[in-house]
């Protein structure tokens, strides 16, 4: 397994071109900025060609040419399939124990490896984690397929010829040997899927799956590990904590403000920080006149994953969901309000979170307490698309709104945000982006218009000075009015028919949070376990 010295030392220099060439044609020279030096395969298979950060266009070749699926569609972009799963598995992510495990062989990786030495080839990415430079990280992305090292050229942040030039060692590597399953009779596998993080080795092996978005939130795992190392605080923000399908993507394009990013972000002492360079959206149901920005996104460079085209035009139908449920787009810039370095000062008073779920106010104004109940909690909903299996809404707890990617216990997450929070004199507020008017199946989704109401008003600084009521049960503070918005929905009541059946289900919320809580109560944080005391003081009653 000597690939595994491509994410440390240096070695032979990197064989680049076509190893389907014919051996009798002549070497054809690929000029790079930089050619690294990277210690192939020493197998007895194959010797391996490393292409290595490869242009989208070459990136199109190889995927069109190798892998079956592959097409040009009309837009531009390249159309392609991730196999068997079209959805994040969350069930098959683990990360070692060095404490137990430093002596022993890590079969996982040294199976991704075994399995990437016997290919003609293998794609590498050198990029960056973190506009931030003082909090940047160093990635590089081993995978079988050009796809895989097309949609990482478009998610993280490309480096320029100088950078590359004096990139070094990387902090991180990805192997992606997702077309390869992993042994199920491995101690602790649940499937033939298998996401490893190795925290002390610094990295990742993909076994069992070729979904892309798994290298996408494995390096969000990955910062939330080493940005804490830098003192930052890593969110799963745009300047607000949430998780897949709850709109951040539409709603971030918008022209009257500026975007760092609509997904993952660090709150460092530097600012806010976009951590990606791309931008990953739901394409389910996409059209022109509802989301324009994300639709002229769609051109060369793109990644489509999943969708379905005319076999003749090569036009995409976005509401054919026969591939799957999560078709999506991932393109270099979606949004043209972009603020590029995406660093944004620490002076943003204002943290929104978003939440697609049903049974909540469509907007409130969070207090210490509430606030970290909210973000310790998780509470929303997963959306159909966002993990293998789901088809329809299905409420959950993901604590700090991302339960599968956080590496430390939540209460430490909560303390660092409440810090951050009171040290900037910021206000937190929970948006709902889910049902309103009953639960999933009788009510309707909140229209985009209205949360965009809410969002301008948040920003505005016009709901501070709101008139608003407390609810009962969880005592959320939910305002009167907002410009623009109908007032019988900002209170969740209002807008169902059977008033009973809203009564009971609160009350099945409200135990539901509490014992959902219960796991964080022993874990004190706060001097003198004061915000330990304010959170469970803000917790439901009933």
């Amino acid at each position: 397994a000597s690939l595994a010295s491509l994410t440390r030392e240096t070695g032979p220099k990197v064989v680049k071109g076509d190893p389907a060439r014919p051996t009798s044609e002549p070497a054809r020279v690929v000029a790079h900025h930089v050619s690294p030096t990277i210690t192939a395969s020493d197998s007895a298979l194959k010797f391996t060609h490393v292409l290595y950060n490869l242009s989208p266009a070459e990136l199109y070749e190889q995927a069109i040419k190798y892998e079956k699926g592959s097409f040009i569609t009309s837009s531009g972009a390249l159309a392609t399939l991730s196999g068997a799963k079209t959805g994040r598995s969350p069930k098959d992510k683990r990360v070692v124990r060095d404490e137990t495990t430093e002596d022993d062989l890590w079969w996982g990786k040294e199976r991704a490896v075994d399995y990437l030495n016997s290919l003609d080839k293998v794609f590498v990415n050198d990029q960056f984690l973190n506009w931030d430079p003082e909090n940047r990280i160093k990635v590089r992305i081993v995978s079988a397929r050009a796809y895989h090292s097309l949609f990482m050229h478009n998610m993280c942040i490309r480096p320029t010829p100088q950078e590359l030039e004096n990139f070094g060692t990387p902090d991180f590597t990805i192997y992606n040997a997702g077309q390869f399953p992993c042994n199920r009779y491995t101690h602790y596998m649940t499937s033939s899927t298998s996401i490893d993080l190795n925290l002390a080795r610094r990295e990742m092996v993909i076994l069992g799956t070729q979904y892309a978005g798994e290298m996408k939130k494995g390096l969000f795992s990955v910062s939330v590990s080493l940005e804490l190392a830098m003192r930052g605080c890593p969110l799963p923000t745009d300047m607000c904590a949430l998780t897949l399908c709850t709109g951040k993507t539409t709603l971030s394009t918008d022209h009257n403000r500026y975007l760092i990013g609509d997904d993952e972000h660090c709150w460092s002492d530097n600012g806010v920080s976009n951590i990606e360079g791309g931008c990953y959206a739901k394409c389910i149901d996409l059209s022109r006149e509802k989301e324009p920005d994300i639709w002229n996104a769609i051109k060369f460079g793109t990644v489509l994953e999943n969708v379905v085209f005319d076999e003749h035009t090569r036009e995409v139908d976005y509401s054919d969901k026969s591939v799957g449920e999560h078709s999506s787009c991932l393109s270099h810039r979606i949004h043209s309000n972009a603020k590029i370095p995406c660093v944004a000062s620490s002076e943003e008073r204002d943290t929104p979170r978003l939440r697609c779920i049903w049974r909540a106010p469509t907007c409130e104004q969070a207090n210490s307490g509430t606030d970290n109940v909210s973000f310790q909690s998780g509470y929303t909903a997963l959306v159909a698309g966002t993990e293998e299996g789901i088809k329809e809404p299905q409420a959950t707890f993901s604590a700090c709104f991302g339960a599968a990617f956080i590496m430390l216990h939540p209460t430490k997450y909560a303390a660092m945000l409440a810090a951050k929070m009171q040290n900037h004199g910021a206000t937190g507020w929970l948006v709902n982006t889910g049902w309103s008017g009953g639960s999933y199946g009788s009510g309707s989704r909140i229209k985009l218009a209205y949360t965009r109401k809410i969002i301008d008003a948040i920003h505005s600084g016009s709901l501070l000075k709101a008139n608003y009521k407390k609810t009962e049960v969880f005592g959320l503070e939910i305002p009167t009015e907002v410009e623009g918005v109908p007032s019988e929905i900002l209170e969740p009541s209002n807008t169902w028919s059977d008033k009973k059946a809203y009564n009971e289900t609160l009350l099945k919320l409200a135990g539901l949070f509490t014992n959902n809580f219960e796991g964080f109560v022993a874990h004190k944080i706060g001097k003198d376990d004061k915000l330990t005391d304010e959170i469970l003081a803000a917790g439901p009653i009933f």
